[in-house]
C-alpha cells in the first residue's frame, strides 16, 4: 500500500482527518486538486465564527445559555422532517455535546484564541418557538480563519517533516478504487503545476494519471457552492420557487462537488442535497479573486431592507434575523435582487463583511485596528465597497437616491414617493422609546446587550437624519455557500451504501457529509456551526480511519 489512509481535499476538515490519523501512527497521503497555496480551503476565507455554548466568553457578557436550550433552538432551526434525518439528528447531538463540552479546551489547547465580544447571528424573530439562537452564540476567532486554520497546518506539516503525512497537490481524483466489495485507494489525473494565488480558477489540464492504495479513504472534498449548474439542478423550486437568474459566488470555482457526485455514482447514499444555505446579502467583490467573487455583508438590524419596487420586506425578514425565512419570501415572490436602504451613521457601525480578507484588523489580530471600529471613521474595506462596489448607491438626498438606485438596476421600477413613504413610516417610530414597529423593538432589545451596544447596533434614529448622511443604498444578490446536505455517514464517519450498511473502507468529513451523518444542520444552520463541523466531523473520521486500519 502506498499509505495506511489516503485523505481527499486539503480543505479544514482534510487537515484535521489527517492529523488525527498521524498522531495515531498512521502513514497519511493527503491529495488536493489544488496547489499546496490552498491549504485550508474555504476555511482560510471565512470570517472564522465558532457556535459554543455556555462558554467564558458569553458568560462575562452576561450571557446565559445552555446545552438544553442550544439543543432547542437547533432542533426548532434544523426542522428534521424525513426518515433519512435518523443520522444528521444523531450528528446535530453529537455536535451540540462537543459545543457545549470539550470544543473550546480543544481548540484553546492548539493555540486557538477568541475575540472577547460574541456575535448574535440568526437571530430568528419568529417566537420562542421558531429558528433562530436565542442568545449570542458566534465566538469570532482571534485571526478569523486563517487562526482557525493555522494548528491544523501546523500539525499537518509536522507530520510531514516527521515523514508521517505525504502532501500530493494538483491530484484531482476521479474515483474510488474497490478490492474485494471494500475501497483500497483512488485514481485520478496529476493536473499542470499552478502559481496562480489561493482562490483563482487554476488550470484543468492533466499532464499525467495516478493510482494510489491504502487501507481506508476520507473524503473531505467540500461541497458544491462555486457550481451554479449544480446549485440549480439541486434548487428545491417547490419550496423556494426558482433560482434566480443571477447569483454570485461566495467560493471559489474549483468548490464544485464532483467528488461527491462520483461517490455517489459509486454506491455511496448522497441525501438531501435539495438543502442549501445560501446568503440574501450578496455583493460583488469590487477585487475578485475567483469568477462572480460575492461577498456577504453582515448587516446589523436597523436598515431598511425593500423589494426591487420599494416595498418594505416584511416581518420578520430584517438583517440578521432569518437567513431561509428571506431567501424563501425573495425568491418566491421572484425577485431578482432587493435594496438596503440607510445612511452612514449606520454603515459604520452596522455593516461587518464576511472574509478573512476583509477584516484584516482581526485577521492580523492588531487589537489598535480593532479598536479603531469605535471610532468616527467607516473602516477600510467598507470604504472601499462605498467608493467601488458596483452594487452601492451614495447620495445626499431621497430624490437623487431612488434616481441612482433605478440606473443602477437599468429600469424604472422604483417610485421615490413610495420609498419615502416606507423611509418616513420607518423614521416615525425610531425615536419612540417604545412603540409598534418590531423592527424598531428588536433594536431596542439588541442595544440591551453591551457587546451589541459598543460595536454592532446603531442608536435607533432617523434615516433621514441630515448630520447622518450620506444615504445609502445596496443592491444585494443571492449568494451561493454551504452545502448541507451530503453523503450520509454513521457517527463513526463511515459512509453508507445500500440499505444504509457501511461501505468498507471509506469515510466522510466535512460539507461533502453535510458536516455529519449528511445533513446534521437540517434546513437552517445557527452560524458559527460550519467551521465548527469540519473540526468535529474531520476528528472524528480520522480517529476512526486510524482505529480500522491499526493492526
Amino acid at each position: 500500500m502506498d499509505a495506511d489512509i489516503i485523505v481527499v481535499g486539503a480543505g479544514l476538515a482534510g487537515l484535521v482527518a489527517a492529523a488525527e490519523a498521524a498522531d495515531a501512527g498512521r502513514r497519511v497521503l493527503l491529495l488536493d486538486q489544488e496547489g499546496e497555496q490552498n491549504l485550508g480551503g474555504q476555511a482560510f476565507w471565512s470570517f472564522g465564527g465558532l457556535f459554543l455554548v455556555d462558554s467564558p466568553e458569553q458568560r462575562r457578557l452576561g450571557i446565559h445559555d445552555s446545552r438544553e436550550l442550544a439543543g432547542r433552538d437547533w432542533d426548532t432551526t434544523a426542522g428534521f422532517d424525513r426518515p433519512e434525518d435518523h443520522w444528521p439528528r444523531l450528528w446535530a447531538q453529537a455536535y451540540l455535546d462537543f459545543a457545549a463540552g470539550e470544543k473550546r479546551a480543544w481548540l484553546t489547547a492548539q493555540g486557538l484564541r477568541f475575540f472577547p465580544m460574541v456575535g448574535w447571528a440568526e437571530r430568528g424573530g419568529q417566537g420562542a418557538g421558531g429558528p433562530g439562537n436565542s442568545v449570542p452564540r458566534f465566538h469570532i476567532t482571534w485571526g478569523t480563519g486563517p487562526g482557525v486554520v493555522e494548528p491544523f497546518v501546523r500539525r499537518v506539516r509536522a507530520h510531514m517533516a516527521a515523514g508521517r503525512i505525504r502532501l500530493h497537490g494538483r491530484h484531482r481524483v476521479r474515483g474510488l478504487t474497490f478490492t474485494r466489495g471494500a475501497v483500497s485507494g483512488v485514481h485520478g489525473e496529476v493536473l499542470e503545476a499552478s502559481r496562480l494565488a489561493r482562490g483563482q480558477a487554476s488550470s484543468r489540464i492533466p499532464t499525467g494519471e495516478f493510482s494510489f492504495a491504502a487501507g481506508a479513504v476520507v473524503v473531505t472534498s467540500g461541497g458544491i457552492g462555486g457550481n451554479h449548474k449544480l446549485v440549480r439542478q439541486n434548487w428545491p423550486t417547490e419550496r423556494l420557487g426558482p433560482a434566480p437568474d443571477v447569483m454570485v459566488s461566495g467560493v471559489p470555482r474549483h468548490v464544485d462537488g464532483e467528488l461527491q457526485q462520483t461517490v455517489h455514482a459509486a454506491g455511496a447514499r448522497l441525501i438531501n442535497p435539495d438543502r442549501m444555505w445560501h446568503y440574501t446579502e450578496g455583493i460583488r467583490n469590487w477585487n475578485p479573486v475567483w469568477p462572480a467573487h460575492g461577498i456577504r455583508i453582515l448587516p446589523g438590524p436597523s436598515s431598511l431592507w425593500l423589494s426591487p419596487g420599494g416595498r418594505r420586506l416584511p416581518p420578520p425578514h430584517y438583517p440578521g434575523f432569518d437567513t431561509l425565512g428571506t431567501l424563501t419570501h425573495i425568491t418566491r415572490s421572484g425577485y431578482p435582487y432587493t435594496w438596503l436602504v440607510l445612511n452612514r451613521r449606520v454603515i459604520k457601525k452596522e455593516f461587518t463583511l464576511s472574509g478573512s480578507e476583509q477584516n484584516p484588523d482581526l485577521t492580523g489580530r492588531d487589537l489598535r485596528k480593532v479598536a479603531g471600529r469605535m471610532g468616527k471613521r467607516v473602516s477600510p474595506p467598507v470604504q472601499a465597497f462605498l467608493d467601488k462596489g458596483a452594487d452601492f448607491v451614495v447620495r445626499k438626498t431621497l430624490d437623487d437616491l431612488v434616481r441612482g438606485m433605478n440606473e443602477l438596476a437599468g429600469n424604472e421600477a422604483l417610485d421615490v414617493e413610495v420609498v419615502r413613504r416606507e423611509v418616513r413610516d420607518r423614521d416615525l417610530q425610531a425615536g419612540l422609546p417604545f412603540g409598534k414597529d418590531m423592527q424598531m423593538a428588536t433594536i431596542r432589545g439588541a442595544r440591551a446587550y453591551l457587546s451589541e451596544r459598543l460595536i454592532r447596533v446603531a442608536r435607533p434614529a432617523p434615516i433621514l437624519d441630515p448630520a447622518a448622511g450620506p444615504l445609502i443604498a445596496v443592491r444585494l444578490n443571492v449568494l451561493t455557500r454551504k452545502t448541507l446536505g451530503g453523503l450520509e455517514t454513521d457517527l463513526h464517519s463511515r459512509v453508507l451504501g445500500e440499505g444504509g450498511k457501511p461501505i468498507p473502507g471509506l469515510y466522510a468529513a466535512g460539507e461533502v457529509a453535510g458536516f455529519g451523518g449528511g445533513g446534521m444542520h437540517g434546513y437552517r444552520s445557527l452560524e458559527g456551526t460550519f467551521l465548527g463541523g469540519c473540526l468535529f466531523s474531520g476528528r472524528i473520521a480520522g480517529r476512526e480511519a486510524a482505529r480500522a486500519t491499526g493492526g
